[in-house]
């Protein structure tokens, strides 16, 4: 990492936290709603945009992450743990639990292509509701497990909402999940993957192990979004099959294309699009005084047109994302300025 990018990372952390100062408690819920998504994503757009594996399952690596959590936080909590081991170890447990299913799912894939190891991914996903409905006595079923979760530190009583902590431990946590895959990138396993994605036979005859390769980027990826479903189950203290849907997973897809896939700025982007855009819809839908009837239809149905149309929409008008609009724009303005400061004076 650059010294200048790290400069406009900690500034940025530093204004993020800031702002949990100025939210309301909504406000900071969503927040952390967006750091906890931006971990999924992050890893996503790692997987599809630069090893170039599509994935349509994420929705189901979060959930192993939740129901981790779920599991390792319930057990402390009945063994009377409390503290900073309640919500480190159970994160813990949500990062290993996803490495390991994503570990399983490629070595399953890692030879497959495309559509393909979409539709392995896909079975994963569609699964879900089946398996925890047939284990139902583990898993809680349809209606999920609650959670046992930190509370504050005795030190932050009366100095915050709860929503402000949970903001804070989930913006550290998507500050790390960032930081680590932004050095993933820039390492010489980056470039194999990148080699990977263009042609995997000139990667294999240039020495590089393109299965290994895969299945290292599937975990890692895999690894990103248990820590953002275990930070999903903390923040909202439950976890449900139903929050963990198909329709779920395409829009965690959806959020990688539309804010620039293979770049993580591109990431933050579409986590932020994911929870802004339907509380925006939500508000439309409200100010319209339409029939409950149909005001109930368009608030499911209208999030997943509107954002098909503005995958359509960003897809047609920027073809790197919104990061590689801003990219564009920004690189066009320094080379004016350059322009301007070397053109010579009349």
């Amino acid at each position: 990492m650059s010294r200048t990018t790290a400069i406009l990372a900690a500034v940025g952390f530093v204004l993020v936290v800031a702002l949990t100062f100025v939210f309301e408690p909504f406000r900071n819920f969503q927040l952390a709603t967006i750091a906890a998504y931006l971990c999924a994503v992050g890893g996503l757009t790692m997987l599809t945009g630069v090893n170039g594996q599509l994935s349509l399952g994420h929705a189901a690596l979060m959930a192993c992450g939740a129901y981790c959590y779920a599991f390792t936080a319930n057990a402390l909590g009945e063994a009377e743990i409390d503290g900073a081991l309640l919500l480190v170890l159970p994160l813990v447990a949500a990062v290993v639990g996803s490495a390991i299913l994503g570990f399983i799912i490629g070595i399953a894939g890692a030879r497959l292509h495309g559509p393909y190891l979409a539709g392995v991914t896909l079975a994963v996903v569609l699964a879900l509701p089946a398996f925890t409905s047939t284990f139902s006595n583990v898993f809680g079923g349809d209606m999920g497990l609650w959670v046992t979760v930190a509370r504050k530190p005795e030190g932050l009583e009366g100095r915050g909402s709860t929503e402000m902590f949970q903001a804070w431990v989930a913006i550290a946590c998507a500050a790390l999940v960032l930081l680590l895959l932004q050095n993933l990138l820039r390492s010489n396993f980056g470039r194999q993957m990148r080699a990977v994605r263009d042609n995997e036979v000139a990667a294999s005859i240039s020495g590089i192990n393109v299965y290994r390769t895969k299945v290292v980027a599937f975990t890692v990826s895999s690894a990103a979004a248990g820590i953002g479903g275990g930070l999903l189950a903390f923040i909202t203290q439950s976890a449900s099959p139903g929050a963990y849907s198909l329709i779920f997973s395409l829009f965690l897809l959806m959020a990688a294309v539309i804010g620039g896939i293979g770049t993580l700025a591109g990431a933050i982007w579409g986590s932020v699009l994911l929870v802004l855009l339907p509380e925006a819809i939500g508000s439309l839908t409200k100010s319209l005084s339409l029939p409950p009837e149909v005001a109930q239809r368009l608030d499911g149905n209208l999030a997943i047109a509107l954002f098909g149309i503005v995958l359509v929409l960003v897809v047609i008008i920027a073809p790197h994302g919104i990061q590689g609009l801003v990219t564009k724009t920004w690189r066009r303005l320094q080379a004016r300025g350059t322009l301007q400061s070397v053109s010579i004076p009349k």
